[in-house]
């Protein structure tokens, strides 16, 4: 299978984003991924070397974006573990260590938590809350947390109290049909959203600006914002045309690789790494 990493032309990195060190925390792809937990996805056969192959593409993605890569190791006990955005949830002023809705994934907490703790104070979200890092979007100083069947109001509340004294506000947002947030909308701006409007209550999102995904691409929702450059799966073309067009306007870039192997999995691009500045 030929894996691509392509990308429209675009401009260098902003002055303000090359003085400071962006780290991209990312876990390998687990060897008993295909027992990965799915909530939304019939089970379908996963390709270890080429989710593997999908997985090395993504990191040079990251590295030709300006980050450094900082390795957790691999847990092949642990089916999920590549997803490794679902353990915390970082800001500038903290990390907030989840707990997932998935029994099954709570193991991976340790390892990620050892790494981060270089890098931010820690908080830890305790029992009966549960919080899925992918249920978290962040725009600002604002923090939308989608209500999911793997995060509950008990983990939104919980999020709210690390975060309210470093002048964030939290919103709940009913998610439905999909697994988190992130699978239903995801940031490739300041104020500028991509979304699928049928699996989610967008009246959250109403002022600020909207790409709806192409009506035959459902799940292309999930992007990941790097600044001047927005990752981007392969898989949907009528959506990446869409996106293309807004981000030439502002003079940015649209990387766009393989990631239908890890979406078996319910994966998206956003879920496959922690990102920070220091």
């Amino acid at each position: 299978m030929l894996i691509v990493v392509a990308s429209q032309a675009g401009p260098g990195l902003r002055p303000a984003f090359a003085m400071r060190r962006h780290i991209a925390i990312i876990r390998p792809v687990s060897r008993s991924i295909v027992d990965c937990e799915l909530t939304h996805l019939a089970r379908e056969p996963i390709d270890y070397k080429i989710a593997t192959l999908q997985h090395d593409a993504y990191r040079q993605a990251l590295v030709d974006s300006g980050y450094k890569i900082v390795t957790v190791p691999r847990a092949d006990k642990m089916p999920d573990a590549v997803f490794v955005e679902d353990t915390a949830v970082v800001l500038d002023e903290v990390a907030i260590m989840t707990r997932p809705g998935a029994v099954s994934r709570r193991g991976e907490l340790d390892a990620v938590e050892a790494i981060l703790q270089d890098y931010r104070r820690l908080e830890r979200i305790v029992a009966p809350a549960t919080l899925d890092g992918g249920d978290v979007l962040r725009l600002g100083r604002r923090i939308f947390v989608g209500r999911s069947s793997r995060t509950n109001d008990a983990g939104i509340e919980q999020l709210r109290t690390f975060v309210q004294d470093h002048g964030y506000d939290v919103e709940a947002v009913d998610v439905h049909g999909c697994l988190h947030l992130k699978s239903a909308v995801t940031a490739v701006g300041d104020a500028t959203l991509l979304g699928n409007s049928a699996w989610l209550d967008r009246a959250p999102f109403d002022h600020l600006t909207w790409i709806e995904v192409d009506s035959a691409e459902p799940h292309a929702a999930n992007a990941l914002w790097l600044g001047e450059r927005v990752i981007y799966p392969s898989a949907f073309p009528r959506t990446a045309a869409l996106l293309r067009a807004h981000l030439e306007v502002q003079k940015r870039e649209l990387c766009r690789v393989d990631a239908d192997e890890l979406a078996k999995a319910e994966g998206g691009v956003t879920c496959c790494s922690l990102i920070l500045s220091v």
